[in-house]
């Protein structure tokens, strides 16, 4: 089955920096747009970045621009995200995301893992 495993969350001080990554399974990974979003206490889930199948385009959120970089390996069906210069705003629960470019296509989610930005 669909499995995306998310870890390297954790507390940070502001200004400091992380690196999560999200370990894929149970489907053709390179064939998946990859993105990660974020959802704090209170509010919606928002996109935070995205990296298309083929191209390896990306994608970010205007609040997370010049801090945040999202890379994928396909041979190791794996996403990262390099989050640098990071702020309280940016404290969430950040979630990994996998869907098929299709308008008809799949969905799917991992758990999510937490991070934390204070001093």
């Amino acid at each position: 089955q669909v499995q995306l495993v998310e870890s390297g969350g954790g507390l940070v001080q502001p200004g400091g920096s992380l690196r999560l990554s999200c370990a894929a399974s149970g489907f053709t990974f390179s064939r998946y747009v990859m993105s990660w979003y974020r959802q704090a206490p209170g509010k919606n889930r928002e996109l935070v970045a995205s990296i298309t199948n083929i191209a390896g385009s990306t994608n970010y959120a205007d609040s997370v621009k010049g801090r945040f970089t999202i890379s994928r390996v396909n041979a190791k069906n794996m996403v990262y995200l390099q989050m640098n210069n990071l702020k309280p705003e940016d404290t969430a629960v950040y979630y990994c995301n996998a869907r098929f470019p299709d308008p008809f296509g799949d969905s799917h989610w991992g758990q999510g893992t937490q991070v934390t930005v204070s001093s």
